[in-house]
């Protein structure tokens, strides 16, 4: 039972501008909000029929606490709600559905000889960044064909510092560097006006190339270098590629981003346009969540706000349907007030992230109000057409959650960790941890685990240690407050593949290090498929219909292969270095190259001399050598 008085903690409330954070009875944050006077705004929810609408009013049925942070400014106060939202996800906040990360063509101008790569983060150290683009593979691509054209170095040597030391890589023999690592190959001013060729290009200024290519090709063909003139013919039709991806223009050049918005009575769609430098480099469309009751405006303003505290580049201008357009799609009578200033503050703050003035405008005629009609239809679209897929997935992955908690009796199993372990009579233990979120599989948080304290094939002992670690980890990580492996964030609950015996070495593991996460235990029959559920020292049935039961066997089979795959590279690994070192006249270097190139040792015993010459690019003596060592019966 809380000791707290909503009464009296109401009447303590300042008269200032400030965050408060509404927590439920298991001190789960349930809503996040900013205010001009914390007094007021606060007070307000626990005023009887003042018409907030249902979902305010379940909220509020469920508020046990609250806390505020005062702040010195409203804009302050901004700032702060967006971290926690973000930090936090609370269940009645309208949120994102998807917390999605873009990249970008970064130029390291602030080294002697920049390098142009791919980057998901904009920081500021003085590069040059051009984006965001919404496919990596197109990124890739474009700076691979940069680096062709350009002949940059893509290598992490400090230059002119390293110049000299070692050999120039494999790059510059074939044309593709322009070797600044070899001493007084190329002087930085040369060096820099191929970096400023290579910007030029990447602020869609493609005619000089064009040009300079066409010219360079017919050249070659005149002079009867066939060869070369097909290099230049190829570099020209990927040119041509790029520039004819960007079908919208605008005349003025600038970098905006055009926003629009579809809803009906359960969900909204928005629709962003990203144009840089003028031409329209990508667009994406975004869906949120909670959003019934909530005005249009209130929508797209929580979308603005999420998405650009989450996204490095801010552009100049932010174009917005009208309100007359607004209108189109409202579902409630009256926009919540004082949105206009909300507006208001958005632009300050966006402007003071960004560095310079930051505008938000709803044109009205002309090709801006167009293409943010044209935005409004693309969302609609995806609203109509895409709505009966986005349903069956929802019931594959948070539809199949729910049923779970359901079964089990629990609540907000946003994040699973299942955990498997895999070894052939003991040889290389290896652990495997999957992560699942809102029902899909989120890899970048999966770990892979090489047991170090466990001899032969001890599964219990082996799973001890891989949890043992994994949390461990985790609680350090939280201590000092940096998270490099995402072990910091807990699982809401673990499923364990097996029954009371997998499921209790987690708990002993847990209870040691006073963590608190509920175990689940997926119960095998005799045919080794999931028949039910271990939790809390019972058996629950599942029906094999159930999405569920398609959930828990996805995760089970995903958990398997990870183990098995990570076990089969060590396993291939191991057979391969154990025999090599057997070998006569090969060393560490060659070792390597024979790992790298061949994926087996089958493979290394089957190949000819000329294939182990040409795939591992080693001499023939030692061709030779690796060859007679496997035909000759020196193996056995």
């Amino acid at each position: 039972m809380s000791d707290f008085n909503v009464t009296e903690e109401l009447k303590k409330l300042p008269n200032q501008p400030g965050v408060y954070i509404m927590r439920d009875g298991n001190d789960t944050i349930l809503y996040v909000g900013k205010a001009v006077n914390l007094h007021n705004r606060v007070r307000s929810y626990f005023r009887e029929n003042i018409g907030r609408g249902p979902k305010i009013d379940r909220m509020v049925s469920l508020i046990d606490r609250f806390e505020y942070i005062v702040t010195d400014s409203e804009l302050e106060a901004l700032v702060l709600e967006n971290n926690l939202i973000k930090e936090y996800r609370p269940k009645y906040n309208t949120m994102l559905r998807d917390d999605k990360t873009y990249p970008y063509v970064k130029v390291t101008l602030f080294e002697s000889y920049p390098r142009v790569f791919l980057s998901r983060t904009m920081k500021k150290d003085k590069a040059k960044y051009f984006g965001p683009y919404t496919s990596a593979m197109a990124v890739r691509e474009t700076i691979d064909l940069i680096n062709k054209l350009y002949g940059l170095r893509t290598c992490n040597r400090i230059l002119p510092r390293d110049a000299g030391k070692e050999r120039p890589c494999l790059n510059y023999h074939i044309g593709q560097c322009c070797g600044p690592c070899i001493r007084d190959k190329i002087s930085e001013e040369e060096y820099a006006k191929r970096v400023e060729a290579a910007m030029s290009f990447l602020g869609g200024n493609y005619e000089p190339v064009l040009k300079s290519l066409r010219q360079k090709m017919e050249e070659a063909s005149e002079n009867l270098a066939f060869e070369e003139a097909m290099r230049y013919r190829d570099l020209l039709e990927s040119v041509s590629a790029v520039a004819q991806k960007q079908k919208i223009e605008d005349t003025a050049g600038n970098d905006r981003d055009i926003i629009a918005m579809a809803r009906d009575d359960q969900d909204a769609v928005v629709q962003v346009f990203f144009l840089r430098g003028g031409r329209m480099v990508g667009r994406e469309h975004f869906f949120m969540k909670h959003t019934e009751n909530e005005s249009s405006e209130s929508i797209l303003c929580s979308f603005i706000k999420q998405f650009y505290a989450g996204t490095p580049f801010i552009p100049r201008e932010i174009m917005l349907p009208t309100l007359s357009a607004m209108e189109s799609f409202r579902n409630i009578d009256a926009e919540s007030p004082g949105m206009d200033r909300e507006y208001e503050l958005i632009e300050k703050w966006l402007s003071g992230k960004k560095g310079s003035r930051v505008y938000l405008l709803r044109p009205k005629k002309g090709q801006k109000e167009k293409l943010v009609e044209l935005a409004a239809r693309n969302a609609m679209l995806i609203l109509t057409q895409d709505r009966e897929k986005i349903k069956r997935e929802e019931g594959r992955t948070i539809g199949a959650v729910r049923e779970l908690e359901y079964l089990i009796g629990l609540e907000g199993l946003e994040r699973m960790e299942s955990y498997d372990i895999s070894n052939i009579s003991g040889f290389e233990n290896v652990g495997s941890m999957v992560v699942y979120e809102m029902g899909k599989p989120k890899k970048s948080d999966y770990r892979k685990f090489r047991i170090r304290t466990v001899e032969g094939p001890d599964d219990y002992a082996s799973m001890r240690e891989v949890l043992t670690r994994r949390f461990t980890h985790g609680l350090e990580e939280r201590k000092k407050g940096v998270s490099d492996g995402h072990f910091d964030r807990f699982p809401d609950i673990i499923l364990m593949d097996g029954g009371r015996g997998q499921v209790n070495i987690a708990l002993e593991v847990l209870d040691t290090l006073g963590i608190p996460i509920p175990v689940c235990g997926m119960v095998k029959d005799d045919h080794h498929r999931t028949r039910g559920l271990y939790f809390e020292n019972r058996e629950i049935p599942i029906d094999k219909d159930s999405e569920a039961f398609k959930l828990l066997t996805r995760i089970q089979d995903e958990v398997h292969r990870f183990a098995i795959e990570y076990h089969r590279s060590l396993r291939s690994k191991e057979q391969v270095h154990s025999v090599l070192d057997d070998i006569p006249g090969v060393g560490p270097g060659r070792r390597k190259a024979l790992m790298k190139a061949f994926d087996s040792i089958d493979e290394i015993r089957e190949a000819s001399k000329e294939t182990l010459m040409e795939k591992a690019s080693i001499p023939r003596n030692a061709a030779e050598a690796i060859y007679t060592f496997f035909h000759s019966g020196n193996e056995g």
